[in-house]
């Protein structure tokens, strides 16, 4: 069944006003997948918009995920779930985001449209994020995480299933990338977290002014720092270990990232310009992280649009030049703190 035309334009300016940088990639992937691929980013953007949402507490926030769910399974009317969130966002909620909750109905529309395998990778992704990310948010403090294993889960649960959601899709668009699936889903799972601790180092004070800490304690207990004693005022030698540690441990992810991206065939050019730049650009990131690592504020470490400008020309140039690429992230990654010991024998 083929969504309608008019559906198909409101996604397309929904994607443009909620996310300039999905809006230029995503148009990279082959139709049909860039319409699966976009209608999946603005289904995960609905349920980040209810819990980033102020106004509404940990039980509404728990309600309102669970009606989004039910419509998408087709056991509530989308109707029904934009007259409950619709009222209760504040000026907090950007304007564009106020008219994607008002057109969820068309964005749901569209994912009817599709095949069931697809529908089900992206009913999946929506339910597994929405519940984890209540229970963390439920949970959250400026202390941090417990440690490592909890930042894994973490991080699983806000973008490792979102690797494995655009997997199932792209494993549903070609049969000789399906033939690689289990492997594939493996890496998928680090390419989602190598992206997401990218984010969360970057986002350190943002995230705490909104009474939030992702950082594992355990990693900064044993460079000799207390998470409790946190500012972005106080530089500390101690914190920086613990920072550059992370650092490592991202490049890791993003390595088995590159694993992921070099395992598309190489006539699947725009799926490879897709990863290619995510990667790309996460890679630049952590560079500006390290170094500065005593920043305190994530403009100070934002790749300028140059960076992403030529991001999306080298990449574009190479994509199908598997040792050209190997051998940009080595040259790229090189300054990078070492992949922890631990993590490198695992």
């Amino acid at each position: 069944m083929l969504a309608p035309s008019t559906d198909l334009a409101c996604q397309e300016r929904l994607l443009q006003g909620v996310s300039r940088t999905f809006a230029i990639t995503i148009p990279q992937l082959p139709p049909p997948l860039s319409t699966a691929v976009g209608n999946a980013y603005l289904l995960c953007r609905i349920a980040d918009t209810i819990e980033d949402e102020p106004a509404i507490d940990a039980s509404g926030k728990r309600q309102l995920s669970e009606l989004f769910n039910a419509v998408l399974a087709g056991e509530e009317r989308p109707a029904r779930f934009v007259e409950s969130l619709s009222p209760l966002l504040s000026r907090h909620t950007s304007g564009e985001e106020h008219e994607l909750i008002r057109d969820t109905g068309r964005v749901v529309r569209i994912t009817r449209s599709f095949s069931a395998r697809q529908q089900q990778a992206l009913r999946r992704c929506v339910r597994i994020m929405s519940k984890g990310m209540s229970e963390f948010q439920e949970g959250s403090t400026l202390s941090g995480l417990s440690g490592m294993r909890e930042l894994d889960r973490y991080c699983y649960h806000v973008a490792g299933v979102v690797g494995e959601m655009l997997t199932e899709l792209f494993c549903e668009h070609a049969p000789d990338i399906d033939a690689q699936r289990a492997r594939l889903l493996e890496l998928a799972v680090s390419f989602g977290q190598g992206l997401q601790m990218t984010n969360i180092l970057k986002d350190i004070w943002e995230d705490r002014e909104r009474g939030a800490c992702w950082l594992p304690r355990d990693v900064f207990r044993r460079a000799g720092f207390d998470l409790d004693d946190l500012a972005p005022d106080s530089r500390s030698p101690a914190f920086e270990r613990g920072l550059a540690e992370l650092i490592g441990v991202a490049r890791l992810h993003l390595a088995r990232a590159l694993v992921y991206t070099l395992m598309m065939p190489g006539g699947e050019v725009g799926i490879r310009r897709f990863c290619l730049r995510a990667l790309g650009m996460a890679v630049l990131t952590l560079r500006k992280i390290h170094a500065r690592l005593d920043f305190s504020a994530g403009e100070e470490v934002k790749i300028s649009r140059a960076s992403v400008g030529a991001t999306v020309v080298v990449t574009d140039l190479t994509a199908r030049r598997d040792p050209v690429l190997r051998g940009l992230f080595a040259f790229f990654t090189r300054p990078l703190p070492p992949v922890p010991s631990a993590l490198a024998r695992g």
